[in-house]
């Protein structure tokens, strides 16, 4: 998290050395008012690039003004066409390497196909993949770093271009929740106890775990292996081997690990896409006492009927940021708020371009900052 007073802002981020150029790499309108205010607080002008499609649907992306020996920054939001959005990325940055850029930095505040970090069964880790193309494209060309505001899936890439940062800048939004002492920081599964448990520290709140919840429809899915292995399959292995009979895992009854009894119960999480486990957690929550109810993500998907399934909710605000495009989502739901990223990713530009310290952004944060 990174919280500077407005006092502050203007000494700092109008700050920046030369050859430095900033191109949005989407032609979506929300992606140019992200990348217009990141421009503002830095005091620099946008690049000159065209960016669009073709009839045939080819993405055609031509730069208007010279980069040769520059820092270029492309600023890319993920919209609803995400495979356009990668190739508009790529493109743009070959163009920048063939153009002889001093180096390329993407400013990417979610990373396309994040949720799949992991290796499910048959399947691949394809943020892995994407990372290399970008890499690839842009190979040569200087140091290529993914600026990523908040908290999104790790993924362990394989080469040495990629940095990660995590920023809890929601935090700021948190400190205006009138009588916010009272909240309780909630994980809605085991898996996100650690993220719940960086907030809870930040604001020095109480925290609470919910434990037992279903599995997932992805993991549950059969694809031919089984776990543990059925009696055809143990018999198969020897006739005359004695394997004792497994008992499948079954998770425990919800339970609601902490006291959010008459409190602020703040649900933390990276994304919120299909909102029917922040449902059950709310659901959960209101039978255990808590009066209100807060979700807090970095980004929001807000994918189908998410908008109307939260307005018939039971939580009563959905806090993001303006990572993703959710304008029309917002227009659905009037318990959806957004808090803006622009200062810590200018911010975070600045300090690449001229060479400092990074780290100073994500430590010795108090709540009065």
């Amino acid at each position: 998290m990174f919280c500077v007073p407005s006092t502050e802002i203007g000494a700092i981020m109008n700050i920046t050395k030369g050859g430095l150029v900033l191109f949005s790499a989407n032609s979506n309108s929300s992606c140019m008012e992200l990348s217009k205010r990141i421009a503002e607080r830095l005091g620099v002008e946008m690049g000159k690039v065209q960016v669009y499609q073709e009839p045939n649907r080819e993405t055609r992306v031509q730069i208007q003004e010279s980069v040769r020996g520059k820092d270029v920054f492309i600023i890319q939001t993920v919209s609803k066409d995400v495979n356009t959005t990668i190739m508009e990325l790529l493109i743009m940055v070959y163009a920048c390497k063939t153009s002889c850029a001093k180096s390329i930095i993407g400013v990417i505040p979610y990373f396309p196909y994040s949720k799949q970090c992991k290796m499910r069964k048959r399947g691949s880790i394809v943020s892995k993949l994407l990372a290399s193309m970008m890499c690839k494209a842009g190979k040569n060309a200087g140091c290529y770093e993914i600026i990523r505001a908040m908290g999104a899936p790790a993924v362990s890439f394989q080469f040495k271009f990629v940095k990660r940062y995590e920023v809890d800048i929601a935090i700021c939004y948190l400190l205006q929740i009138p009588d916010y002492r009272n909240a309780v920081i909630v994980a809605k599964s085991p898996a996100s106890a650690k993220r719940a448990q960086s907030f809870a520290e930040r604001l020095r709140l109480g925290i609470a775990v919910i434990h037992g919840e279903a599995q997932d429809a992805e993991s549950d899915m059969v694809d031919g292996r089984h776990s543990p292995p059925t009696a055809k399959n143990v018999a198969a292995i020897h006739p005359s081997l004695e394997i004792p009979m497994l008992i499948p895992k079954e998770k425990p009854p919800i339970t609601v690990v902490g006291d959010v009894g008459g409190r602020i119960a703040i649900i933390v999480d990276d994304i919120i896409d299909d909102v029917d486990s922040f449902l059950a957690a709310a659901e959960t929550l209101k039978e255990r006492g808590a009066y209100k109810i807060f979700v807090m993500a970095t980004h929001g998907l807000l994918s189908s009927d998410a908008p109307r399934l939260i307005e018939e909710s039971a939580i009563d605000e959905v806090v993001v940021t303006n990572t993703i495009p959710h304008e029309i989502q917002k227009l659905q739901c009037p318990k959806i708020k957004t808090v803006d990223i622009s200062m810590i990713l200018s911010e975070a530009i600045r300090r690449i371009h001229n060479g400092e310290s990074m780290s100073y952004l994500f430590r010795n944060i108090g709540l009065d900052d």
